[in-house]
């Protein structure tokens, strides 16, 4: 018997196979693999499990600091929507520049939530905004008390202001950023 152009003198006209598939009963592979690491190939290996970051417990100082940052990004989140509020209910001078004076307090207040949060985990990347915000917040304040005679207004914010940088001036809090 001759062999057909497919090369098998048994089967003329069947199509070549490279290599006899063997299957367990039920249909499952004898490899265990998923179907789709055997069409599309998996990994060689398997990845090594990935090792947990270790984070130091935050002293004391820098969770109080994380809390005073969270009341006051809680205020300035208050106060963007009072701006809001009266930005749609009246009729400013400048609907621009109102519209500005609502987003920049809300940025601010988005960046001071992310950075207690970031004080509370200790991140290095979080003691910077806070301190340049305080100093900022410190200058409203300080122009809200004395210069446009509104105490009520500026008093509390620089009472929050020093506590802050209080805070995070402490041996402890400053030993706890000192490593990264």
């Amino acid at each position: 018997m001759r062999a057909d152009a497919n090369g098998d003198p048994d089967h003329p006209g069947a199509a070549r196979t490279l290599a006899a598939v063997t299957e367990e009963p039920g249909g499952r592979p004898a490899s265990g693999r998923r179907r789709v690491d055997r069409l599309l190939g998996g990994a060689a290996e398997p990845t090594a499990p990935r090792r947990g970051r270790h984070r130091p417990e935050a002293p004391p100082a820098v969770r109080r600091a994380a809390l005073v940052v969270a009341v006051e990004s809680a205020g300035l989140a208050v106060l963007a929507f009072v701006l809001l509020y009266l930005t749609i209910t009246s009729t400013p001078d400048s609907v621009s520049r109102a519209v500005a004076e609502v987003v920049y307090v809300g940025f601010f207040a988005a960046l001071l939530a992310a950075a207690a949060v970031g004080l509370w985990r200790v991140s290095g990347w979080a003691r910077g905004p806070v301190i340049v915000l305080q100093v900022l917040l410190g200058l409203f304040g300080y122009t809200s008390a004395f210069e446009a005679d509104r105490p009520l207004i500026g008093v509390p914010i620089l009472v929050l202001v020093a506590v802050e940088l209080y805070q995070l001036a402490t041996p402890e809090a400053r030993l706890a950023f000192s490593g990264r």
